[in-house]
Parts: structure tokens; sequence; C-alpha cells
């Protein structure tokens, strides 16, 4: 069955996710039932997964994923769906160990086939990341909608969180920035799959970096958060909030996809791109004089995005070295300086 998936939806990936503002809003309005002694991080600081300590040597990292096909491809895009969702654990210091799948299929308007190929897709993430497909939920919906629930294990004393960064430590992206506007070019027709290539490929690139890292450079991480739907300052400004710094970003360091910075001059925008802009406004501070799509660019939705990491500034350089191999386009961006009027600073 020859069908374009992007075509069957109106928005997709985590362009697709209610505006932070929208959240915020609804979820201070309720009490929630998230308070416990074993409960070490939930919803409160927006981090990436909840962690529940089991005992003194081991706890559970929580997650849930899914969204709207953002690519073409069926395969393609179970695999992105369960990679972003396994980003979760991997954010936060953890192991994946189990996911259950989450699918909303639209039996009347797609041949079973598609299904068979999102989830063959979906499958060959969880097994590259050494987890288990241990079940999972479907229903009979209007349009397609794909993820995972996943839970991990930690170290209680090796849990990394966005609450966390310290002053002085320097920032580090492992992927390049432009999923949200190349994805919208690819539904707008103004791109291939095969013109963003290497944007889906970083997106089918697990956020794993643990297995990479010497004694030293674990042992230098701070904080931790994934990059997706609210964009680079979106995400940033939820780590600056929760760790009370500022963080300050140099654009001119940001590791960028290619084609993405002519995709967003071609105006290949979602509705994301003006809501992280609306949710971030009172909290960053941008240098002016910076070239309007790159401006862009800090509040492109990522999907499947790379971490942002507080790293000691005396061990970053080493850092970098040893997850370059696997996430070539990773850079410093910035540094965690004292809390300031803003959270963050783009200069």
């Amino acid at each position: 069955m020859n069908i374009r998936l992007t075509q069957t939806v109106k928005k997709g990936g985590c362009a697709a996710k209610i505006a932070a503002t929208t959240l915020r809003e609804v979820l201070s309005s309720l009490s929630l039932p998230n308070k416990h002694p074993d409960l070490m991080i939930s919803s409160d600081s927006f981090d990436d997964a909840a962690i529940l300590k089991i005992n003194d040597q081991l706890a559970c990292v929580e997650t849930l994923d899914f969204f709207t096909p953002i690519v073409d491809t069926p395969f393609k895009f179970g695999k992105i769906a369960a990679v972003n969702a396994l980003s979760d654990v991997y954010a936060m210091g953890g192991t994946p160990k189990t996911c259950m799948a989450i699918l909303a299929f639209p039996l009347m308007s797609l041949d079973l086939s598609v299904m068979q190929d999102v989830l063959a897709g979906a499958c060959e993430a969880i097994s590259q990341a050494d987890a288990l497909l241990v079940g999972g939920h479907s229903i009979d919906d209007d349009s397609l909608k794909f993820g995972l629930s996943v839970t991990g294990h930690v170290h209680p004393l090796k849990v990394w969180s966005n609450a966390s960064a310290q002053v002085g430590d320097d920032l580090i992206l492992t992927k390049g920035l432009g999923t949200g506007t190349l994805c919208a070019g690819l539904k707008n027709s103004v791109y291939t799959e095969e013109d963003i290539s290497h944007a889906i490929e970083s997106m089918m690139t697990l956020n794993r970096i643990t297995d990479l890292l010497s004694q030293d450079s674990l042992s230098a991480i701070h904080a931790a958060t994934d990059i997706t739907g609210f964009g680079l300052l979106g995400h940033a400004m939820q780590m600056a909030q929760a760790s009370h710094v500022c963080l300050e970003i140099n654009a001119s360091m940001l590791p960028i996809l290619d084609l993405a910075i002519e995709s967003l001059g071609n105006k290949n925008l979602t509705k994301a791109h003006r809501t992280n802009r609306e949710y971030t406004h009172a909290h960053c501070k941008i240098n002016q004089g910076l070239d309007e799509n790159l401006q862009q660019l800090l509040f492109d939705p990522q999907t499947s995005g790379g971490l942002l990491i507080a790293v000691t500034s005396e061990q970053s350089q080493q850092f970098l070295q040893e997850i370059k191999g696997r996430f070539p386009l990773a850079k410093k961006i910035g540094r965690v300086a004292p809390s300031n009027q803003v959270e963050i600073y783009v200069s």
C-alpha cells in the first residue's frame, strides 16, 4: 500500500504536543496524587520521567510517549516513536528494561501491513536498547498514533534530573537541531525522506550514552534532559527553573541539521514554533541581533532530539570526545551561570 503517513494527520511527532502553557494551566488546577516518600522525582519539575525508589540499590524509571506520524515510511515512524519514548529513560541516567506499546490505528483507511511495519520499526529500536516488548494496548481510531510506555532501572544515587545543574557546568547538546522544520517541510512536500535522511537517522538514534563514558565522565554529569516538543529553549528553561540557575547559550555553537536553516527561511513551521516562543518569552533574553531563522531554531519542536547535559567544565572536553563516535554533531553550547532575572540568556 503506497501511502504517505504524514498526509493522513494534521500535525506529527512532538509538534503535536499540547502547548506547555496550556498543560501547566490545567495541571495547576489539580490536586495530583504524586506525593510518597519513595517517589524521588514526579511531575513537579517537568522532568523527563518519574523515579520511584525500590530499595537502596534500585529505582524504577517510568515514562510514556506517543504521537502521530512524523515521516511517511511506517517502519521509520515506528522506530522514531520508540526511540523517542526510550530517550526519557536515558535522560534520567537509566537503562530501559520493559516496554508496552500504545497504538491507535485507522482500520478503515490503512492496510494492516502499515501496522505491522510500524511495530517492526519499534521492535528494532527496543532490541537495540536491549529492552523487552512485553505487551500493550490498541484501539481503532481515526488517525494513526503510536508510542511506548517504558520502565527502566537506575541506581538511586546515580539518577540524572533537570534539577541539579551547577554553576560553572558546561552545557552539551548531543544531537543537531531542526527536526521540527524539516519534518514540516516533508509534510508540505518541500522535501522527500531522502532529502532529510540525516535528520531521520538522527531521530532513529538511541540517546544511550552511559556505555560510551568513562567513570570520570559519568561522575561529571550533574543534570540532563532530552530536547523534544518544547524546543531547546523550552526544555532548557525547565532545567534552569528546576535547578535555580541561569543557562547561557551561545547560538553560534548550536549543532544544526543540514537544510534546517533553509527550511525555517522557507517558513516550514508548526504551531509549536509559536507556542514554544510564547512559553519561554518571559524567562529568556535573546540577543535581537541574531538572525531570525536562528532564533526560530531555538523554538523548533524536536522529535527524538538530543540530550542537554550539564557537565563539569573540567571534564566536558573529554566527555565530548567519548561520545562523538555515536553523536558526531554533539557540541558544547553554553554554560551554567548564577541565577539571574532570566532563566535563559542567548547570545
